[in-house]
């Protein structure tokens, strides 16, 4: 195989065989292949795409790569959820343990922060001591034993994927269909998993922000679980503010805490709630939605999610305490108030400059080797919509120090834009299935 006859054709239009892509992935795991000419390739895909049978092989080849979870003889059905990504969103940090409380096996695989987006291993890992990098053996033992294992791959599972996804974070290769439904699928897929719920990303934050291509990664990741046996439902959700209040790690983590205690944002809850009702019904607990938002809602209100997150946190090496005490989280070491220049109609709050922003003070990588600072962040509280006066606190910054406070001013007077027609998109739009697209 001559990996740069390969390169060529891809960046020429044409297709890989899948006996080609089965090889070429067997070979970069072993280390035949180098880092750079698979960036190559990965920058050909993002331009020219890849055919239906191009993908499967891909996404095979990415499972063959590693071992898999099994729950065979499992009591409870395995159901997980995916999200293509945000600002603020934090859904799974509340969804796992909701779901778990509930009856389900949730073995939650998440990842790290993606581009301008947080990501879900990063923020379980500001609580003090909490391990994501479980042994399958180990997550499969605690998932029978507790609900729900909140992990993030090792080399044991689609290792190939691991690699790859770190080289899209770096190489602007991220915003491609096949290359994020072939990561997403294969991790998922490798779970043993009866049913998936995917939370896709709409609007100016997300990675996708047309409405046409949402729909089309929803449709081409429910392609690939079906005709694997895992059913698969998809929710489209808005990204073009963010999710909840907080946006940073360490915050998260504490709106997330306060959500499961009942107290959290509106908008969260419902993403959330909406996200739960469809793992409810993949998994067979309940027939119907109002029944499934019920249940969950009871977990929430006799304490049930917040005591399984809690366990979870045990299990996993973590403090427990920080669901008493959020204030046990890392702290900022700068706080600053952000205040509206002028009164008046909230058009938008964009998270791109958000995310961005949080990146720059520390919070996410431009490379894959930096550390994250799980303490900055913001704390945003309009929304679009909302009438305010002039010097009102709207938000506040949180920082290592001055310059991030510079940068995260900066970004607030660009994000907060008022105006006369706030438009925001619904917080849940469309429902996708293997049958169809149905709009709410």
């Amino acid at each position: 195989m001559v990996v740069a006859s390969l390169i060529q054709r891809k960046r020429n239009g044409g297709a890989l065989e899948p006996d080609e892509w089965r090889a070429l992935i067997e070979r970069y795991v072993a280390g035949a292949v180098p880092d750079y000419q698979l960036s190559a390739l990965l920058m050909a895909v993002y331009f020219r795409g890849m055919e239906p049978a191009e993908l499967a092989a891909l996404t095979d080849a990415m499972i063959a790569s590693g071992d898999r979870l099994g729950f065979e003889g499992s009591e409870r059905p395995v159901v997980d959820k995916h999200s293509t990504g945000g600002v603020g969103d934090k859904v799974s940090l509340l969804l796992a343990p909701m779901v778990a409380s509930c009856g389900v096996a949730v073995p939650m695989m998440s990842g790290r922060g993606l581009g301008h987006t947080g990501g879900t291993l990063d923020k379980l890992e500001a609580i003090a001591g909490f391990r994501t990098g479980l042994a399958l053996r180990e997550a499969e033992a605690q998932v029978r034993r507790l609900g729900c294992a909140m992990l993030g791959q090792t080399e044991e599972i689609a290792p190939a994927d691991k690699r790859l996804y770190a080289l899209r974070d770096v190489t602007a290769t991220v915003e491609s269909i096949p290359l994020i439904s072939a990561s997403i699928m294969s991790k998922k897929l490798a779970e043993g998993l009866d049913g998936l719920v995917l939370d896709v990303k709409t609007g100016s934050g997300a990675f996708l922000p047309e409405l046409d291509r949402a729909i089309e990664l929803a449709r081409t990741m429910i392609a690939l679980g079906e005709a694997r046996g895992c059913r698969v439902v998809a929710l489209l959700t808005a990204m073009d503010r963010p999710l909840g209040r907080a946006c940073g790690n360490a915050l998260e983590v504490e709106e997330s805490i306060h959500g499961l205690a009942g107290e959290g944002p509106d908008d969260l809850m419902e993403v959330t709630y909406a996200l739960g009702v469809e793992m409810l019904l993949v998994a067979g607990i309940d027939s119907n939605r109002v029944a499934a938002r019920q249940r969950l809602e009871h977990s929430v209100r006799s304490g049930r999610a917040l005591e399984t997150f809690a366990r979870v946190i045990e299990a996993q090496g973590g403090n427990p305490a920080v669901v008493e005490d959020p204030g046990v989280l890392p702290q900022a070491k700068a706080v600053e108030v952000y205040s509206a220049a002028e009164g008046g109609l909230v058009e938008r709050v964009d998270p791109r400059p958000i995310g961005e922003a949080i990146v720059a003070m520390g919070g996410g990588r431009r490379v894959v080797t930096d550390s994250v600072d799980p303490s900055v962040g913001f704390v945003i509280t309009v929304k679009p919509g909302d009438r305010i006066d002039r010097g009102s606190p709207i938000a506040s910054v949180f920082a290592r120090d001055a310059d991030g406070i510079a940068v995260g001013m900066d970004a607030l007077r660009r994000a907060i834009v008022l105006g006369t027609r706030p438009a925001p998109l619904p917080l849940v739009s469309h429902r996708i299935t293997a049958t169809g697209v149905e709009t709410l």
